[in-house]
């Protein structure tokens, strides 16, 4: 008996290891545009190097397990509708040999994508193998045939794969047959204008596998009755636990969450200056559910004054949790803040100004959608010159002023020999403050003298020493 629970002990030992090991995901094929356009400049690169580089990092990215395929069309001879090519076979898993396959790739010919995605869908069909297809294209369908009913078709037909389309450097009107195929596809269509919309596009298309369940959960983005892109980012209610997430592309997005309550934080990447919103949701059971997110977002007017005269102040808008969700600076002009609907404070500080009232905080600035509300702060000031002089010799001193209420300090510098800065001019708040002024050079060696004086709003008060 103990020999055979000592067999049996090995035999878990040994089999527990396989049952723990995770599922290789689906194959990931890449279809690959080296058709003669894709010589034709971006920011003063070629596509060609741009999707190459591109493909390499999206590749490099990928799980260690992940099997990768390649297929390119139009890089051997020009002209020719069927010069296309399985350049790395689906059951590949060597990152290496995709990498060095896109980067031997030469740009040639047309660009026949009906035929290229029948072939990618016949090598499903033949081996029975389940994958993600992913094109990347700079044109439109060169040769005969269209991609849309292809997909279609081979969707009909029942077999299992999901199809993106990359579109780069597409004008508008050449996606129409590319989204349609793409929506076949299950998949989704992403415009890319140059290499860092194009890496989007990849990162997300590799990440929206045929492995990955089917959405039950749609997200809408708007802005004026308009959509706008948008990133979405679901996780568990109260935490940081991301469930999904997807991007929205002026369309409609999908994740899939499992029965419970989440967070969803959406943030616009267009046409709106509000940082994003975070929505408490609940995904029922065999229920689709759907969220319309609007960035309607309100405006704040936001003035700011000097004895009722524009002026140049920092602002800083937090919400009544105190998180900072806005600011700007002024520039002696009303500046414009817009934020999501609510309720916020606003902290200004007047630049230039000294002394114990050059920062306010307006409370309780209410913001609706589509309105604007004015919110306005006056600061008061007066102007102290201090100056320095020896008979009719300038001479440097350092200046430094306290409140003679509160005995802070409040500002100082230096009156050098110059008519410019000799006197120094302090704009100060309104109030009574006690000047301390001391010789700045050896010559007039502990020369120093110690005075009052009072700010007024809107004047001037002079005080020239002789040492």
């Amino acid at each position: 008996m103990k020999f055979l629970a000592f067999i049996l002990c090995v035999f878990c030992f040994i089999t527990k290891p396989f049952a723990q090991e995770k599922k290789a995901p689906s194959p990931i094929l890449f279809i690959y545009d080296a058709s003669g356009s894709m010589w034709g400049k971006l920011d003063a690169q070629n596509k060609k190097e741009i999707a190459a580089n591109v493909l390499t990092t999206t590749v490099n990215n990928l799980p260690k397990n992940q099997q990768i395929g390649l297929m390119a069309y139009g890089h051997r001879t020009k002209g020719d509708c069927d010069d296309i090519e399985y350049l790395v076979d689906l059951s590949n898993s060597s990152k290496e040999k995709i990498t060095d396959a896109v980067n031997s790739i030469n740009s040639l010919g047309k660009t026949p994508l009906a035929r290229s995605a029948t072939l990618a869908i016949n090598s499903l069909r033949d081996s029975k193998t389940k994958a993600t297809i992913i094109l990347i294209t700079d044109g439109i369908e060169s040769c005969d045939g269209n991609i849309c009913d292809v997909i279609t078709n081979a969707k009909a037909e029942g077999i299992d794969f999901k199809l993106h389309i990359v579109g780069f450097g597409l004008k508008e009107g050449e996606t129409e047959q590319l989204k349609c195929a793409a929506e076949a596809g299950n998949g989704h269509y992403y415009d890319a204008a140059d290499a860092s919309s194009l890496g989007e596009g990849l990162t997300e298309a590799t990440s929206e596998t045929v492995d990955k369940s089917d959405g039950n959960f749609s997200i809408f983005a708007v802005k004026n009755g308009q959509p706008v892109d948008a990133w979405v980012k679901v996780v568990k209610a109260g935490t940081k636990d991301l469930v999904d997430g997807v991007r929205t592309y002026r369309d409609t997005g999908w994740v899939y969450l499992p029965p419970g309550k989440y967070d969803m934080i959406i943030k616009p990447l267009e046409n709106s200056k509000i940082k994003g919103t975070t929505i408490s949701i609940e995904s029922i059971q065999d229920k689709i559910g759907h969220q319309t997110v609007s960035f309607d977002g309100g405006k704040i007017n936001l003035i700011t004054l000097n004895n009722n005269e524009g002026w140049d102040c920092t602002s800083k808008v937090t919400t009544q949790d105190g998180e900072v969700v806005g600011g700007s600076r002024t520039y002696n002009r009303p500046q414009i803040i817009e934020l999501n609907p609510g309720v916020y404070d606003i902290e200004i500080k007047a630049l230039i100004i000294k002394g114990l009232e050059n920062t306010f905080i307006i409370e309780d600035v209410s913001v609706e959608a589509n309105k604007t509300t004015d919110a306005t702060h006056n600061f008061k000031s007066g102007i102290a010159m201090i100056g320095v002089k020896s008979g009719e010799v300038l001479v440097d001193a350092v200046v430094s002023i306290n409140s003679k209420e509160t005995g802070e300090y409040v500002a100082g510098s230096r009156t050098y020999t110059s008519d410019s800065s000799n006197p120094r001019e302090f704009i100060l708040n309104p109030g009574i403050y006690e000047v301390k002024v001391s010789a700045a050079k050896k010559e007039y060696a502990g020369k120093k003298e110690i005075f009052t004086i009072e700010v007024k709003q809107g004047e001037t008060v002079t005080k020239i020493l002789n040492f």
